[in-house]
Parts: structure tokens; sequence; C-alpha cells
């Protein structure tokens, strides 16, 4: 995909408006808002040094959280502007606001090198309608456009849709920053001509979420292997019972489909043989969404069907074996969705061992490993292990959509090179 990124483009002395994600987690400790994971700040650090080398004034705008066009002190992104100048080691200057005459006083008084961070764009509704007024008001203060938010690109909304088309009508360009740019590479051209063999791994919640992603990397892949909870709508579709486990009783046709898909392309379609099993017992708690907590009691490795009382909650060792196994011959790797419910140590055998055998094919089989975003990401973090594969995606939705091959606003309004 030959977009223009930060290294074709002259910046010096120019109103630079960089699209970046700062929608880092965040909770309250003695009253302040504390950054529990900098990843996402950290991440845009060699676009905004590029730029500062190359003379930009640097205007960053960021979404954080859902505020639904509210002034939510919570999601206030003056944190975010504390910890970029820690990481930076220069100033950043935060502004309250993202349009109007503090944003334009605070821009004009902007020298090369220098960063403005803005408020919240999701303060305004306008921001996620793609409001063309809000576009105009956010763009008002950019002679060139850089996306460096590929994890905020498969939204239509005003910063990552409106202003590029905006700056360009003006003749500015509107590029992709060094983030963007890899993401792009590594999801794009790279499984585009995968070295082989090319092993895809896929967990997580529900084969609906997946199915386009599986169709398109039935086409590429020589192996599919299936965890997570999805692995259970896959077991019903073939006739097994699955007990209380995570299901989508109505997508059991698909999940039939993409087997015999697989089957006709020749392509290896492994599912569990045997699962972590446990049985759920309804406390009187609630989650922050309202919903009853359980108590999963009994953890046992179940090698058959799943008795009504019980829940599957990771894959078994032997299942866990024969992926390793796999993915121990792959030259590239696609990981997106962990094998099981591991954030508790009790269901994330599974996702840890095929964290460390995606590890070792990168460092002794020199294949080229791809974690495709989300929880992904977190599992191969936690294991402590997410230094040591080739490329981490910073996208969740967007990498799944662009995965599937569906264009990504944020992208296709940034610049042909």
């Amino acid at each position: 995909m030959a977009k223009l990124t930060v290294k074709d483009i002259s910046f010096q002395g120019l109103r630079t408006f960089v699209r970046v994600d700062y929608n880092v987690p965040m909770e309250e400790k003695d009253g302040q808002m504390v950054i529990n994971d900098q990843t996402r700040i950290q991440e845009t650090l060699p676009t905004l040094r590029l730029l500062i080398e190359k003379g930009a004034k640097i205007i960053l705008a960021a979404h954080l959280g859902r505020p639904k066009g509210q002034r939510d002190p919570s999601m206030s992104l003056r944190p975010v502007a504390a910890k970029l100048s820690e990481l930076l080691g220069k100033p950043v200057a935060f502004v309250d606001d993202c349009i109007g005459a503090a944003v334009e006083a605070a821009v004009a008084g902007l020298n090369a090198g220098d960063i403005l961070l803005l408020e919240n764009v999701r303060y305004y509704n306008e921001e996620e309608a793609n409001d063309p007024a809000f576009a105009e008001k956010l763009a008002k203060f950019a002679d060139v456009y850089v996306n460096d938010a590929f994890g905020a690109a498969h939204r239509a909304h005003a910063s990552t849709d409106g202003v590029p088309h905006i700056v360009a009508k003006r003749g500015g360009k509107a590029v992709a920053g060094l983030l963007m740019e890899r993401e792009l590479k590594f999801l794009g051209d790279e499984l585009d001509n995968p070295a082989r063999p090319f092993v895809v791994i896929l967990g997580g919640a529900k084969v609906s979420d997946k199915i386009k992603v599986i169709d398109t990397l039935l086409n590429k892949a020589d192996t599919i292997l299936i965890g997570g909870a999805m692995a259970y709508t896959f077991r019903l579709a073939a006739g097994g019972k699955v007990g209380k486990s995570l299901v989508e009783p109505d997508k059991t046709d698909v999940a039939t489909s993409a087997v015999n898909k697989a089957k006709a392309k020749g392509v290896q379609f492994l599912l569990p043989s045997d699962n972590i099993t446990a049985t759920p017992v309804k406390t009187e708690k609630l989650n922050k969404k309202g919903k009853p907590i359980f108590d999963l009691q009994n953890p046992r490795v179940n090698t058959g069907d799943i008795p009504d009382a019980e829940e599957g909650l990771d894959i078994g060792p032997v299942t866990s074996k024969a992926f390793c196994e796999v993915i121990a011959g792959a030259k590239t790797v696609l990981w997106n969705g962990p094998m099981g419910m591991f954030e508790d140590k009790r269901f994330a055998d599974g996702t840890n061992a095929v964290a460390k055998a995606v590890v070792e094919a990168t460092q002794k089989n020199g294949a080229k490993t791809i974690i495709g975003g989300g929880d992904s990401v977190k599992a191969i973090n936690k294991a402590g292990l997410g230094d040591k594969v080739t490329f981490m995606s910073t996208g969740g939705g967007a990498s799944l959509e662009f995965l599937e091959g569906s264009p990504l606003p944020g992208v296709v309004a940034l610049s042909e090179k």
C-alpha cells in the first residue's frame, strides 16, 4: 500500500496536525488519573522525534474513552501530556479544548519543534459523526496532516477522515506516521506474500468477529489453529456437547462452512481435541457492567464432550502440544486472539504455551511473527515475551478489519506516493 509517509516530505515550520492513538488505560489514584500502560504513547515517539528533527510545529489530536460528547475530567488527556513530556524529555504544551480561540492562540505560539496536545476530540459528538463543520474547525490550523493512529484508522471520524480530506483539498499532504507505516507493512505487505509455512492462530470469544478474517486467510494460510471460546461453536457445529461454554448457536452453519472451505482449499484446520473446563457457580456479586460474577470451581482437563454443568475455558495440554508443534515449523505466524481466559492463571496455560512457541519460532527458526492486536498483545505482554516477536499491532478492531481486507477510512484518506 504505497502511501506517503513522514519520511517523504518537508515539515520545516509547517503546522502539522498529527492524529495519534492515546486511548490509554487509566485509573484514579489519590484523586488523580494515572496511566496504567504507556505503550501507545511510546509507540508514537519515533514519529514525533522525526517531526521535531524536521522542524514541524506539532499539534497532537487524540481521543480517550467514550465521553459521548461530555467533558468528563476522568477522560482528559492532560495526564498524557505530562507523560509524553517525560518520555520525550522536552515540554509538551496542553490546551483544554481541541477547537476555538484557545487552540488558535496556543498554535500561534508554537515554534519549529514544539509540541501541543489538544484535549480529547470526543468531548464533541461531532468527532464521531464526522461532522464537516467540526472537521473544518480542527483543520483550521493544519498545513499538513499525519496519521499515526492505526488503532483508530477503521473509524471515519472527523480527526481520521474529515481533516485529511480538507488538508488535501487545500493542497497540503496527508501522510502516514512511522507506526502507521509499520502496521501497513506487517499486516499488509508481509502477509500478502508470506514465507511458508504460514500459520494463523485465531482465538477470542466469537466466530462472528473472526469469520471474515478466516475467509480471507483461507486463501493465504497453510494451517489455521482455532482456540478460545470460538472453538466451542465449531465443536457444537460438529455435533459435540459444549455444556455452559460461551457459544454462538446461530453461527454453527458459518463454522461448518469454514471447515468445508478449508478442506476444499487444502488448508489444515485444527480445532482443540481437549479443553480445560470448570464449573461456574453463581455468586451474589455483579461486575462493573452489572452482570453476575461466577466462581469457576474444580478446573480439570476434559478430553470429550463438555458436561452440562461445566464450561470450557482454555485449550488442553494435548491441543497445546499439537499447536506448538505446528508453530515450531512455521516461517510466518499471525496470531489474533488468546486460547482461553488467560487473565485467570488457571486458564492461561494454553495461551502461554502458544506465546512461547511463537517466540521460539522467531528466535530459533527466523520466522516472521505478527501479533494482531487486542487481547493477543495483552496476553504476550503478560507473559513477558512482547519484545521477542517480530511485530505487535497497536490496533484491535482496526487490525481485524484490515486483515479482512476492508478499506480503513483513516488509511484511504492518506496521499498516494
